[in-house]
């Protein structure tokens, strides 16, 4: 297994690199010179013009920025926004209200993702089998930002159940219903491939073994059927985890949430490059890292997967 991480490593660190250095073309390309939107309508002084654009570095080629950024990114250092504080110190405090709210919703997605599917699975056809399904259609057909509202108004407006915006008070309770909705919008995927897989497993051959054996069902349900369906729905949690992570932008706009989502918003509108690179960066990397962990999992919920040297 350790040469198999190790390797895993290897190869994500191209992935890295390539990712950095694409969006930070995409961002250089952009038309228009970044200091002078800070200035708005006034002329600013040259002089000051020139102290600004070679503090950022904007007055050298592309390759030469770019290779300085990825040196200073080595040192664990992502450079500094036109405000002029740190970006490291803005990851530091916009990361956790985002990583926060991404763990809620994929705990709220595996949860339900995992009963409905297993329920539809052992029972197709059944009343929560129908249910899942006309569930699931319903919100793959629903924006993200329809979802926002409705929640908003509903459930926080006019229930009162929840706070309909989130502000500097990051709590759980605050932090739920844009959990929810954020679960709501990955959770059809899960259940309907949960179910599949359930459905795949309860026909195999060791299930009806463990069945002859005189096996309960409280014990073949959890221990065979759930276990071994499990490799395809981690798969996807793993993939649904990072895109919360990423997509989280809209409902971090709506619910007014202080995490990377506005922040990266505010940074892509003032074309500021070290923030958004570097906020895609760390997304980027939080995404191998996952989907590293998650390809580490299968071994554990499998014991037959054995990986090779």
């Amino acid at each position: 297994m350790l040469y198999y991480l190790v390797r895993r490593i290897l190869q994500a660190i191209p992935v890295l690199i390539g990712t950095t250095f694409l969006i930070y073309f995409m961002v250089f390309a952009m038309p228009g010179n970044p200091i002078l939107g800070l200035f708005g309508d006034r002329a600013p002084n040259p002089a000051l013009l020139e102290r600004l654009e070679e503090q950022y570095q904007f007055n050298q080629p592309f390759i030469v920025q770019y290779l300085n950024y990825l040196g200073n990114v080595l040192q664990g250092n992502f450079g500094l926004s036109f405000s002029g504080q740190s970006v490291n110190e803005i990851l530091a405090r916009t990361f956790p209200v985002t990583l926060q709210l991404a763990a809620i919703a994929i705990v709220i997605e595996i949860v339900v993702a995992l009963a409905l599917g297993l329920i539809s699975g052992l029972r197709p056809g059944g009343i929560v089998d129908y249910f899942s399904l006309g569930f699931s259609l319903l919100l793959i057909s629903m924006p993200i930002f329809v979802l926002c509202f409705i929640a908003q108004f509903f459930f926080a407006v006019q229930l009162g159940w929840f706070s309909p915006t989130v502000g500097a008070n990051t709590s759980i309770g605050n932090m739920l219903l844009p959990g929810i909705v954020l679960a709501l919008f990955v959770i059809a995927t899960p259940i309907r491939l949960a179910r599949t897989s359930v459905m795949e497993t309860s026909r195999s051959d060791f299930v009806r073994t463990a069945y002859s054996k005189g096996l309960s069902r409280r014990r073949v349900v959890p221990v065979h059927i759930l276990r071994n369906s499990l490799i395809p729905v981690t798969t996807q949690f793993g993939s649904d985890f990072g895109l919360l992570i990423v997509g989280a932008t809209v409902t971090e706009g709506i619910f007014n949430v202080p995490g990377v989502g506005n922040t990266l918003y505010q940074a892509i509108i003032r074309g500021e490059r070290p923030t958004v690179v570097s906020f895609v960066t760390v997304m980027v990397l939080i995404y191998l890292i996952v989907n590293i962990v998650i390809d580490l999992l299968y071994a554990a919920l499998d014991p037959r997967i054995r990986y090779a040297k």
